[in-house]
């Protein structure tokens, strides 16, 4: 049981070591290739213009935005 502990208490520690780290950095999680950002992708799709769900999640979340209180 003593061991268990032990190797707990270390692992604790790594997770906290690497929890701290990236706040400090404060970088954005990227994946291993860089996300699609290093695509020359700016967003999720690479349409002109969105789809008609797309457009009325927009407009749903700007609505909410707008009766936001601050």
């Amino acid at each position: 049981m003593g061991l268990f502990l032990i190797v707990f208490g270390i692992f604790l520690l790594v997770v906290l070591a690497m929890s701290v780290g990236f706040i400090v950095q404060q970088k954005s999680i990227s994946g291993s290739c860089g996300g699609i950002a290093s695509l020359g992708m700016d967003k999720a799709c690479d349409c002109d213009e969105p789809c008609d769900d797309k457009k009325a999640r927009m407009a749903k979340e700007e609505e909410w935005k707008k009766n936001q209180i601050h």
